[in-house]
């Protein structure tokens, strides 16, 4: 069994039908991309996945556990964390206070100083405000208070947007590492930085999956590409 096991979800909005029996798997420690242009139901399935929209039908199982249609707290204790495009810190807290106040209710969490360890730019600004960091800093304060909280499986949407390229290479080095230790989804428009840190793309077109294979393919193949994610 997958750790995360998608099967026929079905999302709306209103009575706008959103997502078309989407079915997706990640394995244990397996980083996937999930692209599409834009308005393809990326960012809608992650919502989906994490209970913030609530699906009408289908099957979400983590690690055994069925989470369809739980709510976004049940699904956080079972182990998936949401990291959202507007990040969503807390602006008039410190980077400590962040990080301490995101691991208060986890059934475990990591040490503080293991997200420094992660990301040494916290440390060096631990005690400045969340409206005080750059937008690269506050990505990483994002994704430090999620992995606060020891994930299974992490949910990226647009990580690399609008950052500086030394926050993105940053970024992009402690994915890499994170992979040893946690599942990661990641929805993004840096095609290129998606497929180099992925090991499978599902990609998907009007709410439906149209492809699923070894994100190297699609890196190696321009073609393949084109034809595949429809640029």
């Amino acid at each position: 069994m997958s750790l995360l096991e998608v099967s026929g979800l079905n999302s709306y909005y209103s009575d706008s039908h959103i997502l078309f029996d989407v079915g997706l798997h990640v394995e244990k420690n397996e980083v996937v991309a999930l692209l599409g242009r834009n308005g393809a139901g990326k960012s809608t399935t992650l919502k989906s996945l994490m209970g913030v929209v609530t699906p009408r039908t289908g099957k979400i199982v983590l690690d055994g556990v069925d989470i369809a249609g739980k709510k976004s707290h049940t699904i956080a204790q079972a182990g998936m964390q949401l990291v959202h495009e507007d990040r969503r810190i807390f602006g008039s807290l410190n980077v400590e206070e962040n990080l301490i106040l995101a691991g208060l209710t986890a059934k475990d969490h990591w040490p503080v100083e293991r997200a420094y360890e992660m990301f040494p730019r916290l440390a060096e600004r631990r005690t400045s405000r969340g409206t005080d960091l750059s937008g690269g800093e506050q990505q990483m304060l994002a994704i430090a208070r999620a992995l606060m909280r020891k994930p299974k499986i992490v949910l990226l949407d647009e990580p690399f947007e609008g950052l500086a390229p030394a926050a993105v290479e940053e970024l992009f080095e402690a994915f890499d590492k994170l992979r040893h230790e946690v599942a990661i989804l990641i929805v993004d428009h840096h095609l290129d930085l998606a497929l180099a840190l992925s090991d499978r793309t599902v990609a998907l077109e009007r709410g439906a999956v149209t492809h699923v294979g070894p994100s190297a393919a699609l890196s190696d193949d321009l073609e393949l590409r084109r034809k595949v994610l429809w640029l």
